[in-house]
């Protein structure tokens, strides 16, 4: 049965990865009013590069812990299913942590590209739309990333502990 550190996990992978979903609807909805717009009326959607660009920015970093929550990621393993459980585990372990401090500075970098991106009030080229918003999200969208790669460090540790050697 799971405990309360992997319930509020779960439920903020499921809202991150809602807002990930929605963002690769709107980008299926653009993409067809841009063609319909384009083909039918000549009058493609302005700006329809630059809102794709940052609708994939949203789809993909808040959809990601949902996947690796899900272990849906891609993982070459042939040489972990060699090792012991122990090994194995203490392995699984040692790599989720790394993991988690290369995505603390992925996001702490993101908050510093962000404020830079704000302090220069830049945008996207056709469009105009500021592009620090984007970088913060983006920074948010790691917070659950962070927390699952924790979840699962831990949990692979405490179970090495348990195996017999």
């Amino acid at each position: 049965m799971p405990g309360t550190f992997e319930r509020l996990n779960a439920a903020l992978c499921a809202g991150a990865e809602a807002l990930g979903v929605a963002a690769a609807v709107f980008m299926i909805a653009l993409t067809c009013a841009d063609v319909l717009g384009a083909k039918l009326f000549l009058r493609p959607v302005p700006g329809s590069l630059d809102m794709m660009m940052l609708a994939q920015l949203v789809a993909v970093t808040f959809a990601a812990s949902g996947a690796l929550l899900r272990r849906r990621h891609i993982a070459v393993d042939f040489f972990v299913e060699r090792l012991p459980r122990r090994a194995r585990a203490v392995l699984e372990g040692a790599v989720s942590l790394a993991c988690l401090a290369l995505f603390a500075v992925v996001a702490w970098q993101l908050l510093a590209h962000g404020a830079e991106l704000q302090r220069s009030r830049e945008v996207t080229a056709t469009a105009s739309i500021p592009l620090a918003p984007f970088a913060y999200a983006a920074a948010l969208a790691m917070v659950p990333m962070c927390l699952v790669l924790l979840q699962q460090g831990l949990g692979s540790l405490a179970g090495a502990r348990r195996d017999e050697p």
